[in-house]
């Protein structure tokens, strides 16, 4: 298994940022810009990411998968959470059916 703990080193890296100067740090800009602007950036990998499957260049999917992890890690510094809160969603959804989690959102219950 390859190193998971990037995602928190990442997160890390991204929190100290929040105060760093938007002129001398991307993350910085990107917090700064507001969330409008972060939005657009997970959109924008997004569709990179659509582009690249469709091209079917695994290399290319990978890139662009890491500018989205990246670009969401961003989103969510930016409310407050981190990679705990989504592997903790993860955990929570883990041996539930695709079909029953869905069917659990239209009853309102569990997300």
């Amino acid at each position: 298994m390859t190193d998971v703990n990037i995602l928190y080193r990442l997160a890390e890296t991204i929190e100290a940022r929040k105060s760093a100067d938007p002129a001398a740090s991307y993350v910085a800009r990107l917090l700064h810009e507001g969330q409008d602007k972060i939005l657009r950036k997970v959109a924008e990998e997004a569709v990179e990411i659509l582009l690249a499957s469709r091209d079917d260049d695994k290399q290319h999917i990978a890139r662009e998968t890491a500018d989205l992890w990246f670009h969401c890690l961003v989103l969510l510094a930016h409310h407050g959470l981190g990679p705990d809160d989504v592997l903790g969603e993860l955990r929570r959804r883990e041996g539930i059916s695709g079909i029953d989690q869905k069917a659990l959102r239209k009853l309102g219950a569990n997300g």
